[in-house]
This record gives C-alpha cells, structure tokens and sequence, in this order.
C-alpha cells in the first residue's frame, strides 16, 4: 500500500504565494526552477522563445522553440521576457487571459513533443494568478506608452 500523499499541484497563485524568482506587475514571469531549465536550453540550442500553447496537443504548455525557427502570426502577443526570452500569447488567447499574469515554472515530465524542454525529464508548464487592478492599470499605461 502507497501511504504517499497525492501530488496537488498548485495551478493558481495569489499575490502573496508567488513561487520564488518570480515577481508582481508583469503579464509574464518565471520562477528560479524555470530560468535554470532555460539557461540550460539556451546553452545548447542559442536563442529561443516561448509561445504558450493554445491547448491543442500539449494541453497549455508554454511551448519553448529556436528563436529563429518560429514564426511569429501577425495576431500574436508579446507578453514580455524571461532572461531575454520572448514570450507570446495567440491574439485570441490573450484576449481571454489578458487579465491573468503567466508564471512560467517547471516540473517533472516530458515537455510538449516540439517544445525544447521536451527529452531532459523536466518540463515547463504555466501556472497563473489574476492580476490586480493597479498592475492592470499600469500595463495599461506602459501599452499606452510604447504605441
């Protein structure tokens, strides 16, 4: 008999729980776990990207790819960067997360069948927490300012 707990992952994080590395007022970041896994990445692949996965064959796993190798669709949305990394969003994605801020994290298992992370045992995955409305209006101002 296996008296092990169940693993309860946490799938949304308030403001006062936000795994270590990653920080308020952003549309995305990533936790400490996450940048190493991607450091790592970088070191044998070069530059890459995220673009969070729409929920087709990997469920809704941040997808990591060669920078150069990904076409980015004219709909897309940058949310920001991690450690250099771009990171977008579907236009119609965004549209239904825009309120919610992206932490990207890493955990046992396989990564998505594309996505660089998958081979090495560990992979990405998204977790999320709603963003206040003063972090809203501050992307709102910063989005005014960069048009």
């Amino acid at each position: 008999m296996n008296d092990s707990k169940p693993n309860r992952e946490l799938h949304c994080v308030t403001d006062t729980d936000l795994p270590a590395g990653t920080s308020a007022g952003t549309r995305v970041t990533a936790t400490d776990a996450a940048r190493v896994l991607l450091s790592e990445i970088i070191e044998d692949h070069g530059p890459v990207l995220f673009h969070q996965s729409g929920g087709c064959c990997d469920g809704s796993s941040p997808m990591c790819y060669p920078k150069d190798d990904f076409k980015i669709g004219l709909s897309d949305v940058k949310l920001g960067e991690i450690d250099g990394s771009a990171v977008y969003i579907s236009g119609s994605q965004f549209q239904v997360w825009q309120h919610t801020q992206l932490i990207i994290d890493v955990v046992p298992g396989r990564g998505g069948m594309f996505s660089l992370d998958n081979g090495r045992e560990k992979r990405f995955l998204t977790r999320s927490r709603l963003l206040t409305k003063e972090e809203l209006e501050v992307l709102a101002v910063n989005a005014n300012e960069n048009t």
